[in-house]
């Protein structure tokens, strides 16, 4: 119970009981004695509440064994009191939590790491006016620091705010200004706050540009891994010239931060209550409370793919993501404790510098990558040149290779490793050869984990090597140096005559600078020239005309020429530098772009096999006739370059016009995504899109169109559906088809195309003119995932998962995966 109830509280009631007596008196002059044990049984609940009040006074104290609940807030939406720190433990917590969530969920701590004893320890608002938690020895372990007199008062708030007041009811001590791992609707972040995750390893605060970042500050590292890393404050969609460093949930579920981040709630609206929370695993997350069934709901994320979030698995551990990230140690290495998988793994072997390079091996992660703490970079070399680097340097752990650019980067630290089976590039850990010789003998393990336990599921999983000859590198340092140089001077000379020639709005220069160095600006003379005054058309679609040109330097480009554009300079200049840093294996480069007058134009890369189109539905006779393995591949490629838009990129990109004529194919019949980012750009706060009108191609546009539904990524999953169904049977099914000499329309085919698959045995849709020489298993999974595609939006899958599933029935990988 709670002892020396504040004289308010004790007036309050007398006030309350007052109509209860008169009415007991009334029930006696009428002889209704009957209805006295029915009346109450109803007073039963309001009388016991009372030893609970929403506010307390000096000399109130409560011992944690006489009772766990010290103040509940007038509409009894939150508690504080003691809280057990788990089942079967004599520690406690003073605590706030929703009194109505089924797990009774905690917003504020006052003695983080360090809670008393489950016997003898008290809660108390002293004479003072200080409020003390001491343990069952005496001793303080939290205290308000408040010392206000005996008229002082502390209370729970609607709004979960603990205050303490003096006298004169001016607010001296607060729980808002000092949160834990919680932030509240109306309860500010500023410049003097943070949030840190249970684990303690993850914290939420305003950096001294002004941003509001995610930082790991584990046991070995220090590291910022939101807003991305890899890109300064305007291309991350923030502004670090807003130096009041305020972030704060307000009651219509927007969470807004002074600089410029917003996060809004899917379920936006008031009456709801909601919570900003940086939970366990290191993701800052938006929840809402479910009034039925007392649960709570994601409505928002910081983080989209967990693996981005540092130190998860720890020192040298990996990190997938499919359905909930999963942990894995590399080749070599074993998890350092299995209770706990941020400690990450250890190495089963000793490295000594004096040891010879023959005695090293390495074996290949498939799309792995360890972010950050690079030992060296280097561009443009081969794969060769790079592995010998790392076997030449005692330092370096493992190296990153990207073929594509021959982009190779050793490592001399092994964290944050993740594997994306859209990252375009692999990871090759450094072992000796005794070690790769005994692991086939041993059983290596993994962990699944689950960011809100210790518990882990073990799995197996096998270790793939990969030799390679030695070459001689000093060559390759001069002529790294060489190329250097060059390059630097031609940089700098270019910056020159590009700032001195064109006037620059002042406003853009900080977004010119950036893309400056991955594709450069035109002027329309130039691309009057290089396309001979816009001669050959190459195609033509909803956002412009696209033209086939040749620039100075002989090299053959795609130019667009866009029509219907709106925006202004400035705005432009926007949206194009977030599409021109978007770089990814099956998506078309952007190599630059001209804004002069009305004049708005885009320079891709020239992909020489046209477009996906040609090949399906020109006139039989003459057209290439797609071979099965080619079918697979651009089905896998295009998977891959949405999956990369949908996922991976920094701002969500919703292309929208998902067609065979925007996939284009290389000489090898590689799959390119073309037209992405012209239709929408969103950050990823935004759970849809808005658009003024229907953008897409009839047949492969998804029924929230015409239904003016909210937009957002699934979209294109149905646009991907349908392009699916149409590689399999060679068909342009998305304007209807003829089976068995039936014509159907689409929706027809789709129907028919199920019960094809409830019944089993043969495909008869896969495109006659292949003659049966095609791949029964992945056909059968491509036309699943097709169907699948086609459900409501709800039901549809992501394209990272849908690049899952095709994977695992690629052929031609030449190894299995990884994981």
């Amino acid at each position: 119970m709670i002892e020396g109830a504040p004289r308010a509280t004790q007036t309050r009631e007398l006030v309350l009981f007052l109509p209860v007596l008169t009415l007991l008196i009334r029930m006696a002059a009428n002889n209704h004695w009957f209805l006295y044990p029915i009346f109450l049984s109803f007073l039963s609940v309001p009388l016991c509440s009372r030893a609970s009040p929403w506010q307390a006074g000096t000399g109130t104290s409560l011992r944690v064994d006489h009772g766990k609940i010290f103040l509940v807030s007038p509409d009894t939406t939150f508690s504080c009191g003691f809280y057990s720190s788990g089942e079967g433990t004599n520690a406690y917590y003073f605590s706030i939590w929703f009194t109505h969530a089924t797990d009774m969920t905690v917003v504020w701590t006052a003695n983080c790491g360090s809670p008393v004893n489950g016997h003898g320890s008290t809660i108390s608002l002293n004479r003072e006016g200080n409020l003390l938690l001491t343990d069952v020895n005496g001793s303080t372990v939290w205290e308000s620091k408040t010392k206000w007199g005996k008229h002082t008062t502390v209370a729970l708030l609607n709004s979960g705010n603990l205050v303490i007041r003096a006298s004169n009811d001016q607010v001296v001590w607060q729980s808002f200004d000092s949160p834990t791992d919680t932030l509240l609707p109306s309860q500010n972040l500023t410049r003097e706050t943070k949030l840190v995750s249970p684990s303690g390893y993850h914290i939420l605060y305003f950096d001294n540009d002004n941003v509001l970042r995610l930082l790991y500050n584990g046991p070995d590292i220090t590291s910022i891994y939101w807003p991305s890393p890899d890109y300064n404050a305007l291309q991350n969609g923030r502004t670090r010239f807003n130096s009041s460093k305020n972030a704060v949930l307000d009651d219509e579920g927007i969470f807004r931060s002074s600089d410029g981040f917003k996060m809004t709630a899917s379920d936006s609206g008031s009456g709801i209550k909601r919570r900003i929370t940086i939970d366990y695993d290191g993701n800052l997350r938006m929840y809402s409370l479910n009034a039925a069934n007392g649960n709570w709901t994601v409505i928002g994320e910081a983080v989209q793919q967990m693996c981005y979030v540092h130190g998860l698995c720890g020192k040298n551990g990996i990190c997938e993501y499919s359905q909930g990230f999963r942990c894995n140690c590399p080749p070599g290495y074993e998890m350092t404790d299995p209770k706990n998988w941020n400690k990450g793994c250890r190495p089963t072997f000793r490295i000594n510098c004096g040891q010879p390079r023959e005695d090293f091996t390495f074996v290949k992660i498939p799309h792995g990558d360890f972010y950050g703490f690079d030992l060296t970079s280097n561009r443009s070399i081969s794969f060769e040149e790079c592995m010998q680097i790392c076997l030449d340097s005692c330092l370096c752990l493992s190296f990153t290779y990207k073929a594509g650019e021959g982009l190779c980067y050793t490592k001399d630290r092994l964290y944050n490793g993740q594997v994306y089976p859209y990252f375009p590039g692999d990871n090759y850990i450094k072992l000796p050869k005794k070690v790769t010789s005994t692991s086939s003998a041993s059983r290596n393990f993994s962990l699944t984990c689950n960011p809100k336990n210790d518990k882990v599921m073990l799995v197996s999983k096998d270790a793939y090597m990969k030799n390679s000859d030695n070459i001689k590198w000093i060559y390759f340092y001069v002529f790294a140096a060489i190329l250097g140089a060059v390059e630097l001077l031609f940089i700098i000379t270019g910056w020159y005559f590009l700032f001195k020639m064109h006037n620059i709005p002042k406003s853009m220069e900080e977004g010119y600078k950036m893309i400056a160095s991955q594709f450069r600006r035109f002027t329309y003379r130039e691309l009057v020239e290089a396309t001979g005054k816009f001669k050959e058309e190459l195609g033509k679609g909803g956002s412009g005309t696209v033209y086939r040109g040749i620039l100075g330097d002989k090299k053959i480009v795609a130019i667009k020429k866009l029509t219907d554009v709106r925006q202004g300079e400035e705005e432009f200049w926007a949206e194009v530098t977030l599409i021109g840093r978007i770089n990814h294996i099956n998506l078309v480069r952007m190599w630059g772009f001209c804004s002069e007058g009305k004049h708005r134009l885009l320079v891709y890369e020239y992909v020489e096999n046209e477009s996906l189109d040609k090949y399906l539905f020109s006139d039989r006779r003459t057209a290439t006739l797609l071979t099965w393995s080619q079918r697979f591949k651009i089905a896998l490629g295009t998977a891959r370059g949405l999956a990369y838009l949908h996922h991976e990129c920094l701002e969500w990109v919703v292309h929208c016009d998902v067609k065979p004529e925007n996939i284009l194919l290389t000489r090898d019949f590689e799959a390119k995504i073309a037209d992405f980012g012209l239709s929408k750009l969103s950050k990823r706060d935004s759970p849809s899109f808005s658009f003024t009108h229907m953008r897409g191609t009839m047949g492969y546009m998804a029924p929230e169109w015409a239904l003016n539904l909210p937009i957002n990524a699934k979209v294109d999953v149905y646009s991907y559906g349908v392009v699916l169904l149409e590689i399999v049977t060679g068909n342009r099914v998305s304007s209807g088809t003829i089976i068995d000499d039936e014509e159907m329309d689409f929706m027809q085919f789709v129907q028919e195309v199920k019960q094809m698959l409830a019944r089993g045995g043969d495909l008869d849709i896969v495109d006659s003119r292949i003659k049966g020489h095609f791949n029964h298993e992945q056909a059968t999974a491509m036309v699943k995932i097709a169907v699948s595609c086609l459900e409501e939006r709800s039901k549809r899958p992501t394209m990272d998962q849908i690049v899952k599933d095709l994977m695992v029935y690629n052929d031609e990988d030449n190894h299995p995966a990884y994981f």
